[in-house]
């Protein structure tokens, strides 16, 4: 049977692995990012949790050799909660490229209507003519825009990249108050 104490000791090993992994997760997205303050900042809070953790189990890790699984539990989990972490914040920015045939015209109103930049090309596709819609948009407003696009026209073929260098950045004009400051305003 595990100790009180030891079984304490694990279960703290345990989340502040998950604490400091997931940070370290979204630090490295951040860091590739180009966004150095925060990389600086996430790693600062990193290395002291780590190094609060590593000495802990470093320590007891002769007489409670247990709190090897906790530490390991903790990493993989940290992991997958960094990623989440990640996805909810969709730092960053990314093109959006949506070919079409007809419907590009529509769709450029109504995602310009929005408040968001479209330029718009005119191609040639293995059918004939085709429309090419570039969005630069942030990561967060993907799932808006796109959604806005299939009520539109659900035969689209769209194409997401990373945005990782631009001279500037136009942001979209009106873009609905979401996540913490939604639930917060409403009564």
């Amino acid at each position: 049977m595990i100790e009180s104490t030891v079984l304490l000791t694990g279960v703290l090993v345990f989340f502040a692995r998950i604490c400091d992994v997931a940070i370290g997760t979204v630090r490295t997205i951040v860091t590739v990012q180009g966004r150095t303050l925060l990389a600086f900042c996430l790693a600062v809070f990193e290395i002291v949790i780590w190094l609060l953790v590593a000495s802990t189990v470093i320590s007891q890790v002769k007489d409670q050799p247990i709190l090897v699984i906790f530490y390991a539990l903790g990493y993989a989990t940290g992991n997958v909660v960094g990623i989440k972490v990640e996805k909810k914040l969709a730092f960053g920015s990314i093109i959006l490229k949506v070919i079409c045939r007809e419907s590009a015209d529509m769709i450029t109103k109504t995602i310009r209507d929005l408040g968001q930049p479209v330029t718009k090309f005119v191609g040639e596709g293995i059918n004939g003519p085709v429309n090419e819609l570039y969005i630069v948009c942030r990561r967060r407003d993907l799932r808006r825009i796109l959604s806005e696009i299939e009520k539109i026209d659900n035969q689209v073929f769209y194409v997401v990249e990373q945005a990782n260098s631009m001279n500037r950045i136009l942001r979209p004009v009106n873009t609905p108050i979401g996540g913490w400051r939604s639930r917060s305003n409403r009564k």
